[in-house]
This record gives structure tokens, sequence and C-alpha cells, in this order.
């Protein structure tokens, strides 16, 4: 595979992700979801490798907001998704491929585009008619913001700096979906 074309520095922010090859499932049960998290905190917050500020794993692919501490993620990531695939694979007696290919990742370049982005991955499930209210996604970060699950996996102080409360993040947030709730309506009449 061709290197990564964007650098990923530390002390840098970044949107990491990946989908299923073919757009397929990636999560099959509620334990892989759980393997999942589980990996996570063994390759990005054992490691030192990178905190994770935000994430929303969906049936078919991932978002991880992430602020990079070393220079080598690509490399942690790769072990990740391959361990992850290895037991993926073994679990559900599947060969090949599970994910589409390398991670994608987007430098995170303000504080604005930050806020912005963790509320599109907390909203990821709503607007994929998984469930109606973002919290109701247990495989989110969205739940910690508010306070309403103690998890020890998102550390979004950079975030809770900007917002007054969990009720003001959550404002930001359900705002959004009411907007998007009156432009479906606008253009669907």
């Amino acid at each position: 595979m061709p290197y990564r074309q964007i650098a990923l520095n530390p002390g840098h922010y970044y949107h990491v992700y990946n989908r299923g090859h073919n757009r397929e499932l990636i999560f099959f049960e509620r334990e892989n979801y759980l393997y999942f998290l589980r990996q996570l905190r063994k390759y990005l917050i054992e490691r030192q490798a990178a905190d994770i500020i935000a994430y929303c794993l969906m049936p078919n692919h991932y978002h991880l907001l992430l602020y990079v501490k070393v220079d080598y993620l690509s490399r942690v990531m790769q072990q990740l998704g391959l361990s992850y695939a290895k037991a993926i694979n073994q679990r559900h007696r599947r060969v090949g491929s599970l994910f589409q290919g390398r991670f994608q990742a987007i430098a995170v370049d303000s504080d604005e585009y930050l806020y912005q982005l963790t509320r599109y991955i907390h909203l990821n499930p709503v607007k994929a008619k998984i469930v109606n209210r973002p919290e109701d996604w247990e495989f989110s970060s969205y739940p910690e913001y508010l306070g309403l699950r103690r998890g020890s996996l998102p550390k979004f102080d950079a975030i809770q700096g900007h917002f007054k409360s969990a009720a003001d993040y959550r404002l930001f947030v359900e705002s959004s979906i009411q907007t998007t709730t009156i432009q479906h309506l606008m253009f669907d009449e």
C-alpha cells in the first residue's frame, strides 16, 4: 500500500475513521463493539499513543477523534486493525479483508472544527436512523459527555472547557438534530 498522504504528528488532533470492505458490517454483535473498545484502550490508551477525545462505532464503520501523542500512530492503528480483523474473522468464521483499506485521517485545524467534529461523531447513529437520540447509542462517547455513563475511554477536557456544562454541550449537539429535521421536512414537501 502507498504511504499515508497526511502525516500524523504528535500534539495534534485528527479525525480517524474506517469502514467495512464493500461497506459491509465490521460489528456483527454487541460483543464485537465491546471488544473493539477494549482494543482501543489496549493499543491507544495503555500504550500512550493517543488520547481518545470522542468516538462512535457504527455497524459498518467507526469514527475516532484522537489527540496524537506519538509519531508512530499509523503503526499502532495498523496493529489495532489487524488484531480486530483477525479476531472477527476467527469468531465469525470468515476470511478476507474486514476493512476497506487503511484507516483515513483528517487533521483538525481549528477549535471550531474540533467542536463541530464531536457533534458530527455523536450524531452519526441519529443520522443513520439507528436511534432517535444520540445518548441512546451505547457505542459512542456521547453518554460520557453528558455524565450519563462513567467511562474512562474518552478524554474530553479540551471540549469541556468550551462548554459551560453537560447541558450546554447537549444543547449544542441536539440543536443540530432539530435543524436537520426541519431541513428534511422542508425538502420533503
